[in-house]
């Protein structure tokens, strides 16, 4: 298969310092046409910018993941947006939002942290990519007073939700979850999102799709995640792939 775009990937993560640079010089042969990396820190963002330089077919985001917000360096802000001026490949901030599964999580940070990155956002005029765990009620609020362009990635919510999310124009972005057994509340979701709104991801290296779950995932493994998807929708999974690659270049701006 080609044309294959991961919306969203971490190949700054331990899991790839084996092998990182072989596997990206690798992927384009197998059908990938992009990858946008997100990152989860300021530390990640300089890590990722760097790395979408020394590969064309990659692009990242700038931001710093919820689960970070303890770890913040008092000019985090100033790291992620001239990281955005400094590389043109910065099409998106992200991944930015809200994280409530682990116990002693700080709601307040979380969300003035994620409220400083939309108006950034905005600013810069760049697409946000969301984090959304245990915080369905908070992301929705937020969203619907920023209203940005952007993509719920991985997303784990309801149908409802996913109607939700559509309303605001945004994008929803599925991983290999949707290919797991116990995916009744993911497929359900997928089958609410207008194709037009529709992106894939693998959040690699974690989420590997069937036959490949609990190993290691890398983007070549998308064309499972497109089957199952086009079974949903109704199309072929080439023309899913060919369909959300489209998206994923409106969305990021790539010419």
């Amino acid at each position: 298969m080609e044309n294959i775009f991961d919306t969203h990937a971490h190949y700054s993560d331990r899991a790839f310092d084996e092998d990182r640079f072989e596997l990206l010089e690798a992927l384009p042969s197998k059908g990938v046409k992009y990858v946008t990396l997100a990152s989860a820190s300021a530390e990640d963002t300089v890590v990722n910018s760097e790395l979408s330089q020394k590969f064309d077919y990659i692009y990242c985001a700038a931001g710093v993941h919820p689960e970070s917000v303890e770890d913040n360096p008092a000019d985090y802000l100033d790291i992620v947006a001239n990281t955005v001026r400094d590389n043109p490949k910065v099409r998106a901030i992200g991944e930015i939002g809200l994280d409530y599964h682990y116990d002693g999580y700080d709601r307040d940070k979380q969300i003035e942290i994620f409220s400083r990155q939309l108006e950034l956002a905005h600013e810069l005029n760049l697409p946000v990519i969301v984090h959304s765990r245990d915080a369905c009620e908070d992301t929705l609020d937020i969203l619907r007073k920023y209203r940005p362009r952007g993509v719920v990635h991985c997303f784990s919510g309801s149908a409802e939700t996913a109607k939700e999310i559509i309303k605001l124009g945004m994008h929803i972005s599925f991983t290999g979850v949707i290919t797991f057994k116990n995916a009744k509340k993911a497929l359900k979701a997928l089958a609410e999102v207008p194709i037009e709104r529709l992106m894939l991801e693998t959040d690699c290296p974690y989420m590997a799709p069937v036959p490949y779950r609990g190993k290691r995932c890398d983007s070549s493994m998308i064309p499972f995640i497109a089957e199952k998807a086009a079974e949903i929708k109704g199309v072929a999974a080439q023309e899913l792939l060919d369909i959300t690659c489209r998206n994923g270049m409106e969305f990021f701006n790539i010419k």
